[in-house]
C-alpha cells in the first residue's frame, strides 16, 4: 500500500483533507480501494448511504480528473459501482460530482458522492 501511495504523493497537497485521508495521516470509515481510488463514508451523510470515491491524484474537480487521467477516471467510476453493489445500491443511487463553490464543493479534491437507500424521485430535482 505504502507504494500506491507514493506513486501519487507527489501530486498531493499537504493541507488537502482527502490527500490526508489518502496518504492514511487521517483515519476514515474506508470501505474500499483500488490502486488509483478510495471510497469512505461520508461524516455528513445526506442520504442513508452516502459515500465518498476519491481518486488519489490531487485534482480541484472531475473536470480536471478527466483532463490529468482518463485512466484514474474510470477507476473512480470502477469504485462506484463497486461500493454501490457492496452497499447494496447498485439498482437504486445517485452520483453527484460538485464542481465550484457555487454548486456546494467544499473540499477541493475532486470526489463522486454516491448516494442511495432514499426515493430521490420525491427530494427536489428528481433527475
Amino acid at each position: 500500500m505504502r507504494l500506491l501511495v507514493d506513486l501519487y504523493s507527489a501530486g498531493m497537497s499537504e493541507d488537502c483533507l482527502f490527500c490526508r485521508i489518502v496518504s492514511g495521516e487521517l483515519p476514515t470509515d474506508l470501505l474500499a480501494e483500488s490502486e488509483r481510488s478510495i471510497a469512505f463514508r461520508d461524516i455528513n451523510p445526506q442520504a442513508p448511504v452516502h459515500v465518498l470515491v476519491v481518486p488519489r491524484r490531487h485534482v480541484p474537480n472531475v473536470g480536471a480528473l478527466a483532463a490529468a487521467s482518463s485512466d484514474d477516471l474510470a477507476d473512480v467510476f470502477a469504485l462506484v459501482s463497486q461500493v454501490a453493489r457492496s452497499e447494496g445500491v447498485a439498482e437504486n443511487h445517485r452520483v453527484v460530482f460538485n464542481t465550484g463553490a457555487g454548486a456546494g464543493q467544499t473540499i477541493f479534491h475532486a470526489h463522486a458522492h454516491v448516494l442511495g437507500g432514499a426515493d430521490f424521485s420525491e427530494h427536489g430535482l428528481g433527475l
